[in-house]
């Protein structure tokens, strides 16, 4: 019976080389008659002088030999059975008792585990690759597992092992996965994995399933147990899953949580668990950001009394760069550090669904940075990117682009976008850069791009990779929104994948974006030759779910700001803000607006810097607040204005050729009830007193909303609350009403059934 090990075996080890060091490392089993007798136990301590295997059930210390090797110790144990034994392990002065991590052979990664992972389909891969805190054998520690299937080797390094590769090298599996258990240490472990590829570079790598990260510019892994916190959201979750939000009323505010507001530095972090160090520093001078809690604080209230729906965070992942803004995402499983804690996140999203506001998430799974500690040529392969730059780099914007035909890395942004919805419970995802994903060709020049197997332009496994995200996200959670940035003519976006669609279920319009804004930026006066851009998204409306969106984008490289795109003094600026807002809130479609807009700010975004808070000191901007207080109130109250917006029975014009006036007037109506709003909109300075358009039913139309109201800043013309139709059919109705249409501005009216029956009533 010999327990000798192979001198080639021991190089392998010390030279850190083996595929699976548990062959050689650890307890072995020796046999006599066919029966376990005695156990030979093999560790390699690199900075170790002796050691000691320590057997507590025996109560008995065994010392090791390091006949082969000064480092690679041995010793072999008189027992049949061998468990939760220690390591004594003496390092120059220094004594210290562990266990042994390649005692714990257990693995969490089962075969078929693995078999879903190599075809893709492994939907919570996030509970297996990555760290975990858990308990093997009775002993607490991390079960640690990567994906890196053309590595040489792989270990674990960090603040437990002094960042040496020697010490936790992990065992491959079938499929390149890795794997070990590292016994006795905890959540808030800082950690990265040391690959090797085989021509012996070296590559430092943050973990890709990591729930946190170190705050830039430092760039490891943390381990984190994202099972503590305790949700109170229930009530939410449930009315979600049971309800159509395409039938509600959708008004996001889109904001960078980095550059909403600052907080001194001088102010102390608050967090879950208390007062907790700045999370970090922000590039404005003696300012820090906003912890998740304290957004909570400050940001839900804000969003409460302006009446939004939801809150759409720009990517929220963590990310290098802040002037990326979030779109060059490093750790796709974690919610930057930036901020606060995981926990601190969660506690985030469960008082936004106490206060009744949604949560939406932006998502980039079309592109990622070079950054040397990222995916980026992650295994010394191009494992996460195509290895073709003329189909896994944009040059245009200095990244790479996932390798969608590969299964493990579909897998992995699958399993990412199920996660936020799982562990965060957020409400809806909006997918950045559809296009860029579609198009082989997109932002390339001739020859730098190749076509698809038929000779076309479009992306088939991007395509086939949406489709499957959105029908298993739909599969598992029901309810939820997955919007589009999608910015061409590519049909079907927001149909079922069973009809063929990508699955979306919203898609944004960004043709009306772009009407709009070229309309309401010329003078009011050349309006007139242009009523096309006004009317011309209802030719479209139907064939997709859009949502009306007026983004970042718009307020940012030179566009200016949304009231600084306006034309005419400063009164019809805001009153041209007030009108486009006013028609995109009457306009059917769900809406997304970006921060600062409310307030009216002058300038364009800053990423490094705050919103114009001080502008609310001035009338005329608390003027404009309010109006979208009372927008997303009238929006919130009224039925009319967003149960159908994707049903043709839910949108009538009454006249949209009146181009010589610049007015527009529709009807929408509610899906539930007979009920209908009349929305005019009179796109010039110039007011007119007896405007007549017709309505479909007889009686008293109260005027529920003007945008051109004293309280708003405007001119306070209007129709003294309202106004009786006329027996004169018009615009192929058979009533009419004779209306002022007051400056720049949308008015609203509603059918009071009450007063029209009361005065129809025969009197007594």
């Amino acid at each position: 019976m010999s327990t000798k090990i192979a001198p080639e075996q021991i190089n392998l080890i010390v030279n850190n080389q083996h595929h699976d060091p548990f062959q050689v490392l650890g307890p072995h089993p020796l046999e006599q008659n066919g029966k376990i007798k005695s156990w030979v136990v093999r560790a390699y301590l690199p900075q170790a002088e002796a050691a000691w295997t320590i057997c507590p059930e025996q109560r008995q210390e065994y010392p090791m030999q390091s006949s082969q090797h000064p480092h690679f110790f041995e010793c072999v144990i008189e027992t049949e059975e061998l468990s939760n034994y220690q390591l004594r392990v003496k390092e120059g002065d220094r004594e210290r008792v562990i266990y042994d991590p390649y005692a714990f052979r257990s693995p969490k990664l089962t075969e078929f585990d693995l078999h879903l992972f190599a075809e893709g389909n492994h939907h919570r891969i996030y509970e297996k690759l990555g760290a975990h805190p858990t308990q093997v054998d009775s002993v607490n520690g991390v079960y640690f597992a990567v994906w890196a299937p053309n590595a040489r080797n792989v270990s674990i390094i960090g603040n437990f092992n002094q960042w040496d590769g020697r010490l936790h090298q992990m065992r491959k599996k079938g499929n390149g996965t890795w794997e070990l258990f590292v016994p006795e240490i905890t959540a808030g472990e800082h950690y990265k994995y040391e690959i090797k590829n085989w021509e012996g570079h070296i590559y430092e790598k943050s973990d890709p399933y990591g729930f946190q990260q170190e705050v830039r510019p430092k760039t490891a892994s943390i381990v984190a147990d994202l099972e503590s916190y305790q949700w109170h959201d229930q009530d939410w979750m449930e009315k979600r899953r049971t309800t159509d939000p395409l039938t509600l009323p959708i008004s996001v505010y889109e904001l960078h949580a980095g550059s909403w507001l600052h907080a001194s530095m001088a102010e102390p972090v608050q967090s879950l668990n208390g007062n907790a160090e700045p999370v970090a520093v922000s590039e404005k001078p003696g300012a820090r950001f906003l912890s998740y809690y304290e957004l909570a604080e400050k940001l839900i209230p804000y969003i409460k009394d302006l009446g939004y729906t939801h809150i759409e965070l720009l990517p929220i992942a963590e990310h290098p760069f802040d002037g990326s803004w979030g779109y060059q995402v490093t750790g796709y499983y974690a919610p930057t550090s930036r901020f606060g804690t995981p926990e601190d996140f969660m506690y985030f999203v469960d008082q936004c669904h106490h206060n009744n506001i949604g949560v939406l998430v932006d998502w980039v799974p079309g592109h990622f940075p070079k950054d040397g500690h990222g995916l980026a040529f992650f295994d010394g392969t191009h494992l996460y990117e195509h290895g073709d730059p003329r189909k896994g780099e944009h040059k245009e914007w200095g990244t790479l682009v996932f390798n969608y035909s590969r299964n493990e890395v579909r897998n992995f942004l699958v399993s990412n976008a199920l996660f936020w919805f799982d562990k965060y419970h957020i409400d809806g995802i909006r997918v950045d850069a559809v296009a860029s994903m579609l198009y082989l060709d997109y932002f390339r020049d001739e020859g730098q791009w190749v076509t698809n197997e038929y000779g076309g332009r479009e992306n088939i496994e991007a395509a086939d990779f949406l489709r499957q995200v959105n029908s298993v996200a739909f599969s598992y959670y029901p309810g939820l929104l997955s919007i589009a940035e999608e910015s061409t003519d590519w049909p079907m976006v927001s149909w079922p994948t069973y009809t063929g669609g990508l699955g979306f279920n919203l898609k944004w319009n960004m043709g009306w974006m772009h009407d709009m804004l070229d309309y309401f930026h010329m003078d009011p006066w050349f309006r007139q030759f242009h009523q096309n851009n006004i009317t011309f998204s209802m030719w479209y409306h139907h064939s997709e779910n859009y949502m009306l969106a007026l983004s970042h984008d718009e307020v940012v490289h030179g566009k200016s700001s949304i009231i600084g795109k306006m034309p005419g003094d400063e009164w019809q600026k805001f009153a041209n803000v007030r009108c486009l807002f006013s028609y995109m809130f009457a306009h059917p479609g769900k809406k997304t607006m970006f921060m600062s807009m409310e307030l009216g700010q002058w300038s364009e975004w800053n990423v490094w810097g705050d919103l114009e808070w001080q502008l609310l000191e001035y009338e005329p901007h608390r003027q404009l607040k309010q109006f979208f207080a009372d927008l997303n109130g009238l929006y919130k109250r009224e039925p009319a204005l967003y149960t159908q917006d994707y049903e043709e029975a839910g949108f009538e014009w009454i006249d949209c050729s009146d181009n010589r006036h610049s007015v527009a007037s529709f009807i929408r109506r509610d899906k539930e009830s007979d009920e209908f709003i009349v929305a005019v909109c009179n796109y010039t300075p110039q007011p007119h007193s007896h405007y007549r358009i017709g309505v479909p039913e007889m009686g008293f139309y109260t005027e529920i909303f003007n945008s051109d109201a004293r309280q708003y800043g405007g001119s306070n013309m209007g129709n003294l609350g309202g106004k009786w139709t006329d027996e004169w059919s018009c615009h192929n109705q058979p009533y009419s009403l004779d209306l002022c249409l007051p400056p720049l501005a949308v008015v609203m009216f509603k059918l009071d059934k009450e007063k029209t029956q009361a005065a129809l009533a025969p009197s007594e």
